[in-house]
C-alpha cells in the first residue's frame, strides 16, 4: 500500500538512492538533510513512515526518536552506518521499529519498511505463518502441518510476544519483561535456552529456514510469510 515517507539523511546521495527506491515502489516521498528539517516536515507532512540516519548534523538521530513520536505515531526505520548493538539496543527501546546498517540492499529495505508500516500504531498479529507452521494466538495454539504443538508456559510467552511483533526484532529486555514475570530471574542464558528448545519444536526440515532470527547481541526475529 503506497505511504508518505521522510527521509532524513545528511548525505544526497542516499537521499536520493532512497527516494528512487521509495517511489519505485509507489510512495510519496520528502527529504530532510537534518534534525531540524526534520521535525518541520514531520509535523507539516504527517508522514506514515520515516527512515532516519543516526549521524545528523546538527542532533544525533536517537535524541531526534522520541520527539518524532511525541505527536505522531510514524514508523520509525534506522538505516544506519552506525551498527554498534548498544545503539541498535537504543534506537528500539526509543520507539522505532527496526534498524537497517548501511551499505543497505534496498528489497531487504523495503521488506522491512512494509512490515513496519503494518506495525504502525501498535497493531498486533494475531495469526502468524511461516511455511507449515501458523500460531494463533486468540485461541493460543500453535499447529504445524496441522499437529498442535505442546509448548511450556514460558516457550508460548516468548514466543507470544514475538509474534505479536511478527517481521520485527524484539530486544531481549522486552522479551524478558514480558516472559518473566514475579520473582524469576530474568537472564539473556535462559532465554537463549527456551528459544533453542522452540526452534526445535516448531522448525520442521527442509529449506523454509529458522523461523526464529537471531539479531546479534539485540533480541531475536520472528520469521512470517504475512
Amino acid at each position: 500500500m503506497p505511504a508518505t515517507i521522510l527521509v532524513v539523511d545528511d548525505e544526497s546521495s542516499i537521499r536520493r538512492l532512497l527516494r528512487n527506491t521509495l517511489e519505485r515502489a509507489g510512495h510519496a516521498v520528502f527529504e530532510a538533510a537534518d534534525a531540524r528539517t526534520a521535525l518541520l516536515r514531520a509535523a507539516s507532512d504527517h508522514p506514515d513512515a520515516i527512515l532516519l540516519d543516526l549521524g545528523l548534523p546538527d542532533r544525533d538521530g536517537l535524541g531526534l526518536i522520541p520527539l518524532l513520536l511525541k505527536d505522531a505515531d510514524p514508523a520509525i526505520l534506522i538505516v544506519s552506518a552506525r551498527d554498534a548493538t548498544e545503539e541498535k539496543v537504543a534506537a528500539l527501546d526509543l520507539g522505532a521499529h527496526d534498524f537497517v546498517s548501511k551499505p543497505f540492499d534496498t528489497e531487504e529495505l523495503l521488506a522491512r519498511l512494509r512490515v513496519a508500516l503494518r506495525h504502525r500504531g501498535g497493531v498486533a498479529a494475531k495469526i502468524v505463518r511461516h511455511g507449515d507452521l501458523v500460531i494463533d494466538l486468540d485461541r493460543r495454539i500453535v499447529c504445524r502441518a496441522g499437529e498442535e504443538m505442546h509448548l511450556t508456559r514460558k516457550e508460548y510467552g516468548v514466543l507470544a510476544m514475538l509474534t505479536h511483533h511478527a517481521g520485527r526484532v524484539v530486544t531481549h529486555d522486552r522479551i524478558l519483561a514480558a516472559a518473566w514475570t514475579g520473582d524469576e530471574d530474568p537472564r539473556v542464558e535462559y532465554l537463549r535456552i527456551v528459544v533453542r528448545n522452540l526452534r526445535q519444536k516448531l522448525e520442521a526440515p527442509g529449506p523454509v529456514g529458522s523461523v526464529i532470527a537471531n539479531e546479534l547481541g539485540v533480541g531475536y526475529r520472528l520469521r512470517a510469510d504475512h
